[in-house]
C-alpha cells in the first residue's frame, strides 16, 4: 500500500486489536473472502468491487493432525508439500517430516453438490487469482523504482492466469491447495469460481525443443509414472472438488508436434506412442467429469496455419479425441506461450509469411474451426492465450518463440470476447508474463538455439524461472495499456 497511508507498527497493532480487521483503521473495508493479492507490513490485502480490502488473519491452530502420529506441525500452512497421503499433506523442516496445518477448522472446506458445466466454462463465473504468480509479481515490484511501472505491476495481480502442473512435485504442491482456495472463495462470495490448470508432464515432453523438456522420459516405466503418480492423482483431487468449475489446458505443443515433427525429429518419433497413449488415458479420466472442461493445444498460426498442416491436424486431433471416448473435449487452445498477434492487418498470404493463409491467430482459428468441423470433431471451441501478444515483437521470422524482445501484455482474460465468434470461449493468460521461455546460456543442458537468436532477450534464465527484464518490457508495451 502507499506509504502515505501506512501506520506505524504500534498503531497497526492497536488497529488489529480493536477493529474487525487491520484495514478499517487505514480507511479500507474488511474483505468478505480470503484471496490474498498483496502483502505488506500492515497485513494481507484483497480486492473486492474494484477496491482494496483487508484480510483478517485466521487464528493459527494450536496443533495439527500430525502430532497424533508422532510428527511436529510445520511452521506454516503454506509450507511446501513434499508428500500427500490419507493423513494429510506433509512438509519437511529441520531434516524431518512435519504435518502441514490446515487451519482452525481442519482446513477441509467441504465441497457441495456436483457442478455441471453447460456451454462456455468461462462465462458467468469469477476467475481464480493464482497466488504463486502474485508472489512472483510482489518479488518483481521489490526490484522496481519507477512508480508508473510499479502501478502497472500492481494491476497484474488482479488478473487471472493458469497454474502450471509441470512436474509431479509441483502438481502435489499446487493442485489441491488452489482447488481448496477457489472453493473457499466460492463459498464466501456465493459465486462459482473457475480455476485453470495446465496439465504438462508427458513422457518425452516438448520433443522438438530443448528448453522445456520435462522430468519423464519416453519409456514404459515413466509412462506408468505419468499415469499413476500424475494423472490418477489429479483425477482424485478433481473428483473431490466437484462443486466448482475447472478448466484443463492439456499438454501444450505435444499434439502439434505429432502433426509436423515425427518424420524430422527422432525424439518426436520416439515419443509418439507415449503422447497418444497419455492423451487417451487422461481424456478417459478427466473427460467424464461434468465440472471439468478440457482444451487440447493446437500450437499457433505459424505452426499449423498452412493448408496441408491444418488438414493433417484435423485427422490427428479427431483420432486422439476418439481414442479418449467416452471422455469429452470442449475444444482447443492456441498461441500458448507464443507471441503471434490476435490480428495483424499488415500481413497476408505471401512471401513474407511463407504463403501462410493464416498469419494471425484470428484467421487461424477461423480456418481451424471449419477444418475441425469438416474432420468430424463435434465440439470445436477455443481459448486463445493473449498473455504476451499485445505488441508485435521484434522477431524476424514468425517461428521465433523464445523470450522475444518487444513483448507486450495482450487482451485481458475475458469470456466470449469477440462478437460474431461464438466458438471463441475466451481470451486468457495461459503463459504467465515474466516466466522465461528458456535459458540463453549456451553451456546449459537445456539450451535451445532459438533462445540464442538475435531477437531473444538475453541474458535469460532457465524455462519457468523469473525473467525481470522481460516482465518489465511486457508491462510497458501492454496493449490495451495497463
Amino acid at each position: 500500500m502507499k506509504a502515505s497511508i501506512a501506520l506505524t507498527a504500534a498503531a497497526a497493532l492497536a488497529a488489529k486489536a480493536s477493529a474487525a480487521c487491520f484495514s478499517e483503521r487505514l480507511g479500507y473495508p474488511c474483505c468478505s473472502g480470503n484471496e490474498v493479492v498483496y502483502t505488506d507490513n500492515d497485513g494481507k490485502w484483497g480486492v473486492e468491487n474494484g477496491n482494496w480490502c483487508g484480510i483478517a488473519d485466521a487464528p493459527a491452530p494450536a496443533a495439527c493432525w500430525s502430532t497424533s502420529l508422532g510428527y511436529p506441525c510445520c511452521s506454516s500452512s503454506n509450507a511446501e508439500v513434499w508428500f500427500t497421503d490419507d493423513s494429510g499433506k506433509w512438509g519437511v523442516e529441520n531434516g524431518d517430516w512435519c504435518g502441514i496445518p490446515t487451519g482452525s477448522t481442519g482446513g477441509n472446506v467441504t465441497p457441495g453438490e456436483q457442478y455441471t458445466i453447460n456451454g462456455n466454462p468461462f462465462k458467468g463465473v469469477e476467475f481464480y487469482i493464482n497466488p504463486y504468480y502474485v508472489d512472483e509479481v510482489n518479488g518483481a515490484i521489490a526490484q522496481m523504482s519507477d512508480s508508473s511501472l510499479i502501478a502497472k505491476a500492481e494491476k497484474m495481480k488482479t488478473y487471472s492466469n493458469a497454474i502450471w502442473l509441470d512436474t509431479i512435485k509441483n502438481m502435489q504442491s499446487w493442485l489441491e491447495s488452489n482447488l481448496e482456495g477457489a472453493l473457499s472463495q466460492q463459498e464466501s462470495t456465493g459465486k462459482k469460481v473457475l480455476t485453470v490448470f495446465v496439465v504438462y508432464d508427458l513422457p518425452g515432453r516438448d520433443c522438438h525443443a530443448l528448453a522445456s523438456n520435462g522430468e519423464l522420459l519416453a519409456n514404459s516405466g515413466d509412462m506408468e509414472r505419468y499415469k499413476t503418480e500424475y494423472i490418477d492423482v489429479i483425477e482424485g483431487h478433481l473428483k473431490k472438488y466437484k462443486s466448482q468449475p475447472v478448466v484443463l489446458i492439456v499438454e501444450p505443443d505435444s499434439l502439434a508436434n505429432m502433426v509436423t515433427n515425427i518424420e524430422t525429429t527422432p525424439a518426436c518419433a520416439d515419443s509418439q506412442n507415449y503422447y497418444y497413449d497419455g492423451h487417451a488415458y487422461l481424456l478417459k479420466k478427466f473427460g467424464v467429469l461434468p465440472h471439468v472442461a478440457m482444451y487440447l493445444d493446437i500450437g499457433h498460426a505459424f505452426w499449423l496455419g498452412w493448408d496441408d498442416n491444418r488438414e493433417k491436424a484435423g485427422k490427428v486431433y479427431a483420432k486422439v479425441i476418439q481414442s479418449g471416448s467416452p471422455g469429452k473435449v470442449r475444444g482447443f487452445t492456441d498461441n500458448v506461450s507464443n507471441y503471434t498477434p490476435w490480428e495483424d492487418p499488415t500481413l497476408s498470404r505471401g512471401p513474407e509469411t511463407e504463403w501462410n493463409p493464416c498469419p494471425d491467430e484470428k484467421r487461424y482459428l477461423e480456418a481451424m474451426h471449419k477444418d475441425f468441423k469438416a474432420a468430424g470433431i463435434e465440439s470445436v471451441y477455443f481459448v486463445s492465450d493473449t498473455s504476451r501478444n499485445g505488441h508485435k515483437t521484434d522477431r524476424k521470422h514468425p517461428g521465433e518463440w523464445c523470450n522475444q524482445t518487444g513483448v507486450g501484455i495482450g487482451a485481458r482474460p475475458q469470456a466470449s470476447p469477440i462478437s460474431g465468434m461464438d466458438y471463441l470461449d475466451a481470451f486468457y493468460w495461459i503463459k504467465p508474463l515474466g516466466e522465461s521461455d528458456g535459458t540463453s546460456d549456451e553451456t546449459a543442458v537445456r539450451f535451445d538455439g532459438y533462445c540464442g537468436h538475435e531477437t531473444a532477450m538475453k541474458p535469460a534464465p532457465e524455462a519457468g524461472k523469473w525473467f525481470q527484464k522481460h516482465f518489465e518490457q511486457g508491462l510497458k508495451n501492454a496493449n490495451p495499456p495497463l
